[in-house]
């Protein structure tokens, strides 16, 4: 297929722009968890990333874009020529494997500080090698190879992946969030609106604004062409997002008195997800109503979660799969007919979205439940309690960090009872000024306890511990002396002493 050389570049250079949106989704998932996962989740992301784009190399791109058996898989381009003759097949393989990636990528957060590395790793190849191609085809088919979809000859439209992308990850989220549970103490709390605090937010909202900059290569590429309604699609895009960031910020306003520091990143990410599925063909007001209400559709949803006990680590679902669903609506609500060209009326269009979106939640929510819950029945599908406890970066994966060494040194200090050690101090570190303003801590402490015990030992009144059955556990030698005690408590007991000449056992 000959394109011009202009459209080669321009896809070309909005898969790297998608491309940013892992970066996005790195900075995101890591500051919304705590450090001692944030090595594991980094790692989640990179590893899912190559998988994905190996898995939709070697038959993904074919089930999804390949010539079309019936409208439900393709069935040409597996392991694609790509690099060597034809430049169009490249730039279009590259830039529908950075969304392949980007649907694997969404169930990482969400899952986030409990599911073990290798299920996880098995749940990228489900999604990326089964799941988002075999959708995507029923949707999209026909953009590189002869032949339609099903649902996208019925009349569904998903402009840049509202529900292709975002929901199939939301769904499949959803699913595995069912069948893993909660984080230990997550909802031990009397309000389960508290929720675990992240490690490092200014790096979880730098993540939110990547994703927001890779958005614009995201639905500007979409086109599949340097065209003139590329600048209109980048606008809407943008004026979704500010909107769904604004509503929030002025919902949480009203309602807490203050704006939290997460709230406004769910919120763009809600305003982008919901305008995606029609920034093609609707006008900058439609996008700013459509971002707000994905703002607040975000925080339904999340409420809802809370009162289902179900732990999403970052609001990925309430982003990718609530403000999906709605956006995905808002297509036949708000975009122009004759840029959506299916020849539908408004409520005929209305019913193919509801269709589209039922037929994802089917396949994506189903399949996904169906594998991981057989294969509950026969391997676990989280770590252990005291594994989630430790962290996974140290359980999966064997990292240590100056953090984990100094917990672990003030926890042999506990169990010690010593009051004299003191930890290593690394220099120009926030652990090591930690470290050595707990060594003072120590250095007072044990100064104090030695002040005690001399006080304790040189006084002539007697002094004696005892336990609630009267046992006596400590003495003073001023309490030797006037019971005419051994050198050890023994089985002596309050009582005895009481009793002149009745402290032998």
């Amino acid at each position: 297929m000959e394109k011009p050389l202009f459209d080669v570049f321009w896809l070309v250079l909005c898969s790297a722009l998608v491309f940013n949106m892992q970066l996005g989704f790195l900075c995101l998932e890591a500051g919304l968890t705590r450090s001692k996962n944030a090595i594991n989740v980094a790692l989640k992301n990179m590893a899912d990333f190559a998988l994905s784009v190996l898995l939709y190399w070697l038959y993904g791109f074919g089930i999804m874009f390949g010539l079309s058996q019936t409208g439900w898989w393709g069935t040409s381009h597996f392991l694609p020529d790509v690099g060597h003759t034809d430049a169009w097949l490249s730039a279009f393989f590259l830039f529908q494997a950075m969304f392949c990636a980007t649907s694997v990528t969404i169930i990482s957060g969400a899952t986030a500080e409990r599911l073990r590395f290798g299920v996880y790793l098995t749940l990228g190849a489900l999604v990326a090698g089964l799941i988002y191609p075999v959708f995507g085809h029923w949707v999209w088919a026909g953009s590189f190879a002869d032949g339609q979809g099903w649902l996208g000859a019925a009349g569904f439209v998903d402009f840049a992946g509202a529900t292709v992308v975002h929901s199939v990850g939301g769904w499949v989220a959803l699913a595995v969030l069912m069948l893993i549970g909660p984080r230990s103490g997550r909802f031990d709390q009397d309000d389960p609106s508290l929720t675990i605090p992240g490690s490092n937010l200014p790096m979880a909202m730098l993540g939110a604004l990547l994703l927001f900059f890779g958005w614009f290569g995201f639905n500007g590429g979409s086109t599949l062409s340097a065209n003139a309604a590329v600048p209109g699609i980048v606008v809407n895009t943008l004026l979704g997002g500010v909107a769904g960031v604004a509503v929030v910020i002025a919902l949480n306003w009203r309602l807490r008195g203050f704006t939290d520091a997460i709230q406004p990143i769910n919120g763009l990410l809600a305003g982008l997800v919901a305008v995606t599925a029609s920034a093609h063909a609707i006008s900058a007001p439609d996008a700013v109503l459509i971002g707000a209400v994905g703002g607040l559709v975000m925080k339904l949803a999340e409420t809802a979660l809370l009162r289902w006990r179900l732990d999403d680590a970052v609001g990925a679902v309430p982003v990718h799969l609530a403000a999906g669903i709605w956006g995905t609506l808002a297509v036949a609500l708000f975009g122009d007919p004759e840029i959506l060209g299916t020849g539908l009326s408004v409520a005929e269009q209305l019913l193919v979205q509801v269709k589209g979106i039922l037929v994802c939640a089917a396949w994506s929510f189903g399949v996904a439940y169906l594998v991981f819950w057989l294969m509950k029945r026969r391997i676990p599908l989280r770590v252990t309690p005291e594994a989630e406890r430790l962290g996974l970066n140290i359980s999966e994966h064997g990292t240590r960090t100056e953090l984990i060494e100094l917990l672990e040194h003030m926890e042999g200090d506990a169990r010690a009872g010593d009051f004299h050690g003191e930890v290593p101090v690394e220099p120009f570190t926030e652990v090591g000024q930690i470290a050595s303003q707990y060594n003072r801590v120590i250095r007072a402490l044990g100064l104090a306890v030695e002040k005690t015990q001399a006080i304790v030992r040189d006084i002539r009144d007697g002094i004696v511990t005892f336990q609630a059955d009267g046992l006596l556990t400590s003495f003073n030698p001023g309490s030797q002396r006037l019971f005419a005690l051994p050198g050890e408590t023994g089985t002596v007991r309050l009582h005895q002493l009481l009793v002149e000449d009745n402290w032998q056992p």
